[in-house]
């Protein structure tokens, strides 16, 4: 519903054809044509028909302004059958006669053009003349301005694209009409009856034509659940409503464009990673069986199948097995392809397909400027960005470290901690267990890290040393005194994961949580969604901020209808969000830090660029994450199956080389668009004083890490690894 605006926006061609087809003394009446209307009795007498039921353009546009003829436009007499029309009848004259007298012909004509309908989806003539012929108004030949009059007498029935000949057939019709009033020579006449009408440039519009479909999507849905909250009666698609969005286009596009060229290429990766083998397998590399017979009874043609049948196998094993064609997802430059092929094998086609979703939100105002939540919304309607909810693996720490520094245990980025083994005894449904997490690659390398270049490396063992020791901290402040067993030990660790739970609550994350062990390692399914809102606390000087897709909603007439706010509160203090934006550079400036795949890409044009973030990969490499921060954005990246058996082996499928590549692709973008305000540049500095040492660690004294025998398998020592694999994978947490 894109209106025309100017009545110089139409083809002098188009209105002469509406004129001499629909209302050849437009120009002579002022309202009501009692020619015509004359013409119309004397038909009815004479048994000769209606002659075009002597409705002028005025009349016409009265009607689809004012809906005169639909149900809920009329009143009781409007039941009884010959008085229904006369009364109708008697509005549209009325209506049509105050139009003429308030507005000229030219604007009449445009707005006629404005409120018509031409089918195909096309409402209005801008939208249609881009839907037939991919084209504007202004521009439209005299034989297709009169292909779209002529479609005026039924939209389906003279539609070009399903019934050819009617439409030529009509078209020509309106080319006459133009000849009888002098609107078109003979001579041209005949040449452009021989042209056939070209619909090479024919493509139908829907609410989802072009970019950031899922976020259109996850639009309606805020809206209505807005309305239905204020008990408003809206529709979204017929209302006039101007919705003002959050989204910048520009961002927007760059987004998707950096999702499509990475995954196209990472989608190679894995078809050759795995060969012809199925890429649904266990973790021990077993393929899961029955797997996609699973996955297809949970289909609608499988469920249509087994009402239709009775249940009768034989017969859904057929029709499942059948093969037809079908239009596909592809990679190719189109984007789809025609294949032959059953449902049980369109079904292997896209379990073997790996998904993504990117968002990117101003951490300052809580504005979603970037929101991709799938390959391609036509194939794939599940949203990865808010539907979908995943371990987030390694992301999860900085909320871990979070807990740390600015909760009760009050640690400092400095805090020194050693990669050791670290086991810890637990009761479970009334058996005892251990819990005995591993790093990325299984190895340990006996090196005290600092919290920073802990976390910047992703070290799994000091992660889970951390939770047990906010523990331990908030025991020992509250003056707990407990004996030394293994049941205070897991009272301590419940009493870290609380913690850190807490503070996952205080950073925005709203899905279930537990205070287990493996929270801070992240052991629990979020959202995208959720979390980009809770690193964005880190660059807001400490403020949560509820992100928002809509600004504001007017009606038609550009009536304020609602006005959209942010919803912020501090979550953390100003100076734990600074030293955690610290913390996250870390990734980026320690060596071994996981973000240094950053550096392939053109983010640091100068010394005084900086970039943060963090890698996260989570057992059995079935998710890839990336969270990236620049001084003014914060992104963040998925990628994986599906279903979490579909997953690379090994290092392939790390957060650094799946998510991490996208975000670099897009920043690129975003960094090398000079119109765009975000620049590369380095984070804000602390306006106010510091109380903790954060960036010279060199002067702490280091404090000698406690090394209970039970809790940290000494005896089985290991020699020192320096270098590691930086990605951090999530542990078994039944073992």
């Amino acid at each position: 519903r894109t209106p025309v605006k100017d009545f110089k926006e139409l083809s002098p061609n188009l209105v002469n054809a509406l004129i001499a087809t629909e209302d050849f003394r437009f120009y002579k009446h002022s309202g009501i044509d009692f020619k015509a209307i004359g013409g119309v009795v004397w038909g009815i007498i004479t048994f000769r028909g209606e002659r075009g039921g002597g409705s002028t353009i005025s009349q016409q546009l009265a009607k689809n302004l004012f809906r005169t003829r639909a149900k809920d436009s009329n009143g009781l007499l409007g039941k009884i059958p010959f008085l229904k029309k006369a009364i109708y009848k008697t509005k549209e004259w009325l209506t049509a006669i105050k139009i003429e007298s308030t507005y000229s012909k030219e604007e009449i004509i445009m707005w006629y053009f404005n409120t018509v309908d031409f089918g195909s989806n096309a409402f209005g003539i801008k939208v249609a003349s881009k839907t037939f012929f991919g084209t504007t108004p202004d521009s439209l030949s005299i034989q297709d301005g009169a292909v779209l009059v002529g479609l005026q007498k039924a939209t389906t029935t003279y539609n070009p694209k399903t019934h050819y000949d009617k439409s030529l057939e009509r078209r020509n019709t309106v080319l006459n009409q133009m000849v009888k009033y002098n609107y078109l020579s003979r001579n041209d006449y005949d040449s452009l009856i021989k042209l056939p009408i070209n619909l090479d440039n024919y493509k139908v519009e829907t609410p989802y034509t072009g970019t950031a479909n899922y976020f259109k999507n996850a639009l309606v849905n805020t809206l209505s659940k807005w309305a239905k909250e204020e008990g408003k009666e809206i529709d979204l698609y017929s209302d006039g409503l101007k919705i003002y969005t959050t989204i910048d286009s520009r961002l927007q596009n760059y987004a998707e464009r950096a999702v499509f060229e990475k995954m196209k290429s990472l989608q190679n990766s894995f078809k050759a990673h795995w060969g012809g083998r199925n890429p649904w397998q266990d973790a021990k590399g077993v393929e899961i069986p029955g797997f996609i017979d699973t996955v297809a009874k949970r289909t609608d043609y499988y469920k249509i199948l087994v009402k239709s049948y009775k249940n009768n196998l034989d017969s859904i094993k057929y029709y499942m097995n059948k093969p037809h064609k079908m239009k596909v997802f592809s990679w190719n430059a189109q984007g789809e392809e025609l294949k032959e092929m059953s449902s049980m094998d369109s079904i292997r086609y896209y379990k073997k397909l790996l998904q993504a979703g990117l968002m990117t939100m101003d951490p300052f105002t809580g504005q979603v400027k970037a929101w991709v939540g799938g390959l391609d919304y036509e194939y794939f309607k599940y949203d990865h960005v808010r539907q979908g909810r995943r371990q987030p693996g390694s992301t999860f720490k900085p909320i871990l470290y979070t807990a740390a520094i600015d909760g009760k245990a009050n640690l400092t980025p400095c805090e020194p901690m050693q990669d050791r083994p670290f086991s810890l005894k637990y009761r479970e449904d009334k058996e005892d267990k251990v819990w005995s997490p591993k790093n990325a690659d299984g190895r340990f390398s006996w090196n005290t890290y600092t919290l920073r270049k802990a976390m910047a490396k992703s070290v799994n063992s000091i992660a889970a040393q951390l939770t047990y020791k906010i523990g331990q901290i908030i025991e020992d402040k509250d003056d707990k005194h407990l004996n030394k067993d293994w049941k205070q030990e897991q009272y301590d660790m419940e009493q870290g994961a609380t913690e850190v739970m807490e503070y996952a609550r205080k950073l925005g994350i709203k899905s279930p949580l537990s205070p287990v062990p493996a929270i801070g390692l992240g052991a629990f399914d979020v959202s995208l969604f959720e979390m980009v809102a809770a690193y964005s606390t880190f660059l807001n000087n400490g403020m949560y901020t509820e992100p928002i897709i809509v600004t504001r909603i007017e009606d038609r007439n550009g009536k304020l209808i609602k006005e959209f706010n942010t919803t912020s509160r501090q979550a953390i203090s100003r100076e734990s969000a600074f030293l955690m934006i610290y913390m996250l550079r870390g990734g980026v400036e320690e060596a071994g830090g996981t973000s240094h795949g950053l550096f392939n890409y053109d983010l640091f044009p100068n010394n005084l660029a900086q970039m943060a973030g963090k890698t996260g990969t989570t057992s059995n490499y079935s998710d890839a994450w990336y969270m990236g921060l620049t001084r003014d954005l914060v992104t963040g990246v998925w990628v994986g199956g599906d279903d979490r058996s579909i997953h690379f082996r090994g290092a392939a499928g790390e957060g650094s080389r799946m998510a991490l590549p996208i975000f670099g692709k897009y920043m690129e973008l975003v960094f090398k668009d000079k119109k765009l305000p975000y620049k590369p540049g380095p984070f804000p500095k602390a306006n106010f004083t510091l109380k903790k040492s954060w960036n010279d660690c060199s002067g702490k004294q280091r404090e000698k890490v406690d090394t209970h025998d039970d809790i940290y398998n000494i005896e089985n020592r290991e020699p020192e690894i320096i270098e590691e694999n930086p990605a951090a994978a999530k542990p078994d947490t039944t073992q």
